[in-house]
């Protein structure tokens, strides 16, 4: 199954001293070398908003060119507004980015692989499948 890959995951893996010592760093770069990571705009701004040296983010934005965008279609909007009336009338808050991730997600058949808590929280009420990492 195809991953999509949520910002708490990519920052990881951008920000850490001791890159590989985290697992979670350990599965992404498994998942990149698999050829399953999936990535889609909010998430590539999300990463790449706060930059604020030049050379530093066109050097980021080069690396995730690897990964196109999925689209997003008006139905994943109506999905993930759908997504976030259903969770907060059960009172679950939760931004409008992560219940899009949740919707294209689901659509594109994809799992969510992050270390975001609310995730676990939006799966007990809306269909995705959060990626569970193997023991490598």
């Amino acid at each position: 199954m195809k991953v999509l890959v949520d910002t708490s995951v990519w920052f990881l893996a951008l920000r850490r001293s001791k890159k590989s010592a985290h697992p979670c760093i350990r599965e992404l770069a498994f998942l990149i070398q698999d050829h399953r990571v999936e990535m889609m705009g909010p998430i590539r701004q999300e990463i790449l908003s706060g930059i604020r040296d030049v050379s530093q983010f066109r050097k980021l934005r080069r690396r995730l060119e690897n990964f196109p965008d999925l689209p997003i279609t008006t139905g994943d909007y109506i999905t993930a507004a759908k997504y976030f009336n259903l969770c907060r009338s059960r009172g679950i808050q939760g931004s409008n980015t992560d219940f899009l991730i949740c919707a294209v997600a689901a659509r594109n058949k994809l799992s969510i692989y992050t270390t975001d808590k609310d995730f676990q929280q939006y799966a007990r009420h809306i269909h995705i499948v959060l990626h569970q990492p193997a023991d490598r």
